[in-house]
This record gives structure tokens, sequence and C-alpha cells, in this order.
């Protein structure tokens, strides 16, 4: 063993450690809840407190008879919208602070059964609708990279703990970026399962989810190295009954045929390609060129009509399905904020929103052909650097430079595709250092290749822990 803390270990290394019985997981798990308690208080990213519970698992981790799994050991965070068992499933809501879940998600039972040890809850906002985390009942969340930047929502809490040190690995999840603008924001990485990819169910629930928002959201894991995604991800994508339209593929597909191609575009919809963005695009672009990818600069096809359809459509179905209890147990920001996203993307009646859903399996279909020919699609996650906390509940203007500008994001979530996002750059501005993320779409149900092309990225450009934890202190 090195000197470095074990907190600073990639999930992957660390497995490896306890693994070989170099490192016990009480050794792993104390480190992380030692490093939770000495920066979360500053940053608000865990909201539950799990260290008893986590320690005494990893003691008994330690007895049991070889590895339980994959994870055995590895300290883990879990999002307040998804159930486990004993816990307040809250979503950052006032009137669920009590809603404690009687059982395990499949993905929760998943990692747990992989051997990973739950060390707390990250913060989300209210009704984990917003792209910055600050809710009435936790409080905000701060971005480990300084106060002048967002750590994104819904999954904030998540890839700031992360991004801090606290657990090798945490869960989000995502409906129109909700894993990827933490990853973006804090400067870590993550791939969105494609739908039906990871078993969803909540025990706790009393009513199923729209159809869009099942259709749309997916579960996923933020790490701080691409490769502890091909660690964690097989074993979170296990079946589950409960889900009856989970499709359980294994996490490697076949192999392709080489040199892979990779569609490439620096389109921006609406605000013009900031120039930081535009550089940690090209070097993004580069390292893929120089791991042997072929890159090609192409068109995208119906990229703002599938951005601004996708919204609407699910816009029209939180309204119907979600705006009583937005009302009714919201606070008056988030209540704000749909009202501003409604103006912003006005809901249609019946007629229209049935031909929204219709034209999905066109813009499907131009894009499964597309990437037939390339298996990924390199792109800007956002066209400007990440916003400041707050900046999605300052009106209309406010709305447009945050979540307005997930034109990318909201493809993936729209069409079902898996989309990785990986830090390729650290902006240098007068407010202080920003990550740049840039995403990757890949093949629908190839999640594995989206993480060799970040882990191709990274072995070249590196990770920005180690440039984080020496702001930090």
């Amino acid at each position: 063993m090195t000197s470095t803390p074990l907190w600073q270990y990639a999930a992957t290394d660390l497995s490896a450690l306890i693994q070989s019985g170099e490192v016990s997981a009480v050794e792993a798990v104390r480190a992380s809840v030692e490093r939770m308690h000495a920066v979360n208080p500053a940053l608000n990213a865990v909201v539950t407190d799990l260290s008893d519970s986590a320690l005494e698992r990893a003691r008994a981790l330690d007895a049991a008879q070889g590895p339980k799994g994959p994870l055995h050991g590895v300290p883990i965070t879990i999002k307040i919208n998804i159930d486990q068992k004993g816990e307040a499933s809250s979503n950052g809501v006032v009137a669920f602070k009590d809603l404690v879940a009687p059982g395990d998600a499949p993905l929760v039972k998943n990692l747990l059964d992989a051997g990973a040890v739950v060390i707390g809850r990250t913060n989300v906002p209210e009704f984990s609708r917003r792209c910055d985390t600050d809710n009435p009942l936790f409080g905000r969340t701060w971005n480990p990279w300084g106060r002048h930047v967002s750590p994104g929502g819904s999954s904030g809490g998540a890839g700031a703990a992360v991004a801090a040190g606290i657990g090798a690995l945490g869960h989000g999840n995502d409906i129109g970026g909700s894993l990827r603008f933490p990853a973006a924001g804090n400067g870590v990485v993550t791939v969105k399962p494609g739908v039906g990819r990871v078993a969803v169910y909540n025990p706790s629930q009393t009513a199923e989810r729209g159809i869009l928002a099942q259709q749309m959201s997916a579960q996923g894991l933020l790490a701080r190295a691409a490769r502890d995604l091909h660690l964690a991800m097989p074993a979170m994508i296990g079946a589950d009954p409960r889900d009856p339209f989970h499709v359980p593929l294994p996490w490697r597909g076949p192999a392709l045929a080489g040199p892979m191609k990779v569609g490439f575009s620096r389109e921006a919809p609406d605000l013009p390609l900031h120039s930081e963005v535009e550089k940690a695009l090209l070097a993004a672009r580069d390292a893929l060129a120089d791991a042997g990818y072929a890159v090609e600069e192409i068109t995208p096809p119906s990229l703002r009509e599938i951005a601004f359809e996708g919204r609407q459509a699910l816009m029209t179905e939180s309204y119907h399905l979600m705006a009583e209890d937005i009302a009714k147990y919201g606070s008056p920001a988030i209540v704000s904020v749909f009202e501003q996203n409604y103006r912003r993307t006005p809901t249609v009646e019946m007629k229209p929103m049935l031909e929204m859903l219709a034209r999905r399996t066109f813009y499907a279909r131009q894009w499964s052909v597309l990437m037939a020919e390339y298996p990924l699609f390199l792109s800007p996650f956002l066209p400007v650097p990440f916003y400041a906390p707050g900046r999605d509940a300052e009106g209309a203007e406010g709305l447009r430079e945050s979540i307005g500008q997930g034109h990318w994001s909201t493809l993936g979530n729209y069409l079902g595709l898996p989309a990785g996002t990986v830090p390729a750059g650290l902006g240098d501005f007068p407010e202080g250092p920003k990550p740049i993320g840039v995403q990757i779409l890949g093949q629908r149900w190839r999640e594995d290749l989206v993480v060799d092309a970040m882990v191709a990225i990274e072995d070249r450009l590196g990770t920005l822990s180690k440039q984080l934890w020496a702001r930090m202190g």
C-alpha cells in the first residue's frame, strides 16, 4: 500500500485492495466516513448520515467467508428519492420527510448483494425536478469546486459527494440530465443507461409513474474514474421481477469491427459554443482519435426538434400528473420554477401530444440508422460553462441559461439512448475554476461502448480529482 488515503482511491482500486485482503472493509468504510465528517458540513451533500450502520455492515463483511461480490466493502451513497429500507424517501419535500421505505428498490438490493456499503443518502432539489440542488427540508448543496458554481441537479448531492471523496460511488438518476448535469458541474463521470437497462421500483410508491417518466428516466452511478462504471454497473443492472419492462442483457455487448466510427458535432442550437467548451470538446475528440477511434464531424439529425418536443411532452405529462402535488406540497421556489417552465415550454392538448409521441419513433429511427454506422456520438454537454447556484430559479433567462441549454441531454432521455458525461477540461474563469464536461451518446444497449470511450479520454486527459482535493485543502 501507498500513503494515499483510502478515501481517495477509485472504486476499482479500492475493491482490488479489499479483495486481496490488503485492506479490510472496515478500514475502507471508516476512511470514507471520516472524510464525510470532515468535508460534508461545508457541502451539505449527504443529508442522512449512515455511518453507524455502514461500519456495522463492514464488520459483518469482514467476518464473512470470502468476498460477497465485486463491490465488497466499497463505500457508496444513495440518492434520497430512491427507497432504502428503513430510510425516508423524502425527495426533498417537507411533507414527505416521514415517508419511510418498507423495502429496498431493486438497484439498492443489487448494489448491496454485490457487497457495497451505504454510508449516507444524498441531497436533491424538491421533487428532484431542478438542475440545481436546494430544498426547504435539507437546504442547499454546494459544489466542492466553490460556491461560484452549482453542483447541478437533481443528483447534485451525489455528484458533490463523489467529487469531494465521500464514497467511491454515488447513486443518482436522470430524466433530463440529472446524472449528467452533476457529473459535468462537479468534474466527475457517469453514464445514463438506456431505457429498461436498470430495474426500477420503489416499494413506498402508491401509484405508477407516467409513461414518459418510465421511458425517459434512468438509474445510474457517478464515479471519479470511468473504469469504475465497468466494475459497478454490471452489478446494478441485475434483473428484478418488480420491473416487468427490465431488459436482462449483459453489460458487455459483442465486439464491433474497428476502427470504431464516432460522430462528432459542435452544434449548439441556442447560445453560441463558448471557447472553453470548444477547447474541451476538441481535446476529447483528439483523445479519441489518438486511442484509435475514427472521429468524423457530421450533422446530427433533428437535434433542435427532439430537444424541444422531448421537453414539451415531459412538461405536459408533468403538468397533468404532478402539478397538483407540487402546488399542494411544494415551496414557493419550486412552484415558481415550474410556472416559469410552463411559460417557456407550454403544455399541449391531447391530439398534439399523441402526435408528438408518434414522432418520437421517427426520431429514434433516425438515430438508430445513424448509429448503425457511428456507434458513438461526441458532442458538448452544455454549450456554455456551468451556471451559478440558483440560476434556474432566476426567471426566464435563468432557465434558458441552465436547463434550457440541455439539448443534448434531453435527446438521450427522449430517445432512450445511453449517454455518458466525462470531464475534458477545467476552465479558468474570474469567479473561479469550472469543470467542462462533454457527452458521448451510444448505440441502444451499448453503455459499455460509451464507458470504453470515456476511459480512453481519461487515459489521455486525466481526471480532476487531485486538482480539486488540493484546492479543498
